[in-house]
């Protein structure tokens, strides 16, 4: 099962369901915001309660409203060696993997999140760039953990290595943030020993692969869903990605057509194709 939004033929209105084995049916809420307003065991109730079958329903990203989403850095140990590599201020990179307070920050307001299938992008005045396979935790405002995403970390390697405090420009841009169509209800999966696998081709060969598993993450999921929520309210929930296994060495940089794909066992897959600049990304615009 997969909590989804979606858009049906002729309708501009996105509504909330749930998919099981490629059937979408419909789910008496306004939006995935609004579901994340419940408590986890009654989101189950709903999810397992589903109604009509919608036979054209296209899928969404799967944020909406006031839902954010967060990320968290420096919690593997090859992402924690990455940034040392690409860093002129290697040694805080080191500090903050061992530290007892994570790094956690803004990545996307929920109207700016892209979804399978759509562009991902990178920065026209960024020299080395990739993605970051992510696997991300979908949170309540309780800080319950309600599901999991496949999320895909897009990020300027040359502008946060030239100065750490350049990190939002190098993570926060239009195409920066990709997240799986499907929300897999944490009820279902457990998230704590997942394969992440991505995968880049170019013109059709693989130019770079690479495998982890979500056990190889240093903090548990409760602690960083901790720190997220000790200093703010989010009340339409929240989406954090954990960080981060993979990375390529710095030779590689993504170039405009490539196309980028991420799976995460149980949870789901995120193909993106790549451009370039903030001019291919009109198409999102906030609700009104």
């Amino acid at each position: 099962m997969h909590i989804v939004r979606y858009r049906r033929d002729n309708d501009d209105i996105a509504r909330v369901g749930v998919r099981t084995d490629g059937v979408v049916r419909s789910l008496p809420v306004p939006s995935v915001a609004a579901l994340l307003g419940e408590r986890v065991a009654d989101i189950r109730a709903l999810a397992e309660s589903p109604g009509e079958v919608v036979d054209d329903a296209r899928l969404l990203a799967p944020v909406d409203g006031a839902t954010e989403v967060w990320a968290a850095g420096v919690t593997y140990l090859r992402s924690r060696q990455a940034r040392m590599e690409e860093s002129s201020e290697a040694d805080i990179y080191g500090r903050v993997y061992d530290a007892a307070r994570p790094e956690l920050f803004f990545k996307s307001a929920a109207w700016r999140v892209v979804v399978d299938g759509e562009p991902v992008a990178i920065r026209a005045d960024s020299g080395l760039d990739v993605p970051e396979p992510e696997l991300a935790i979908v949170v309540n405002r309780f800080g319950e953990i309600a599901g999991y995403l496949v999320c895909n970390d897009m990020s300027s390697r040359s502008i946060e290595g030239e100065n750490p405090l350049y990190l939002p420009q190098a993570k926060v841009y239009a195409g920066a943030c990709a997240l799986s169509a499907g929300i897999r209800p944490a009820w279902e999966v457990d998230g704590t020993d997942l394969p992440v696998a991505v995968r880049v081709t170019r013109d059709g060969v693989t130019v770079w692969t690479g495998a982890t598993s979500t056990a190889r993450l240093k903090r548990p999921f409760a602690e960083l869903v901790d720190h997220l929520f000790r200093a703010d309210n989010f009340p339409a929930g929240a989406v954090l990605s954990t960080g981060t296994g993979l990375a390529p060495a710095m030779d590689f940089t993504l170039r405009e057509g490539d196309v980028v794909t991420i799976t995460i066992d149980e949870v789901g897959e995120l193909t993106n194709p790549v451009v370039v600049g903030r001019e291919h990304f009109t198409f999102l615009r906030p609700s009104v």
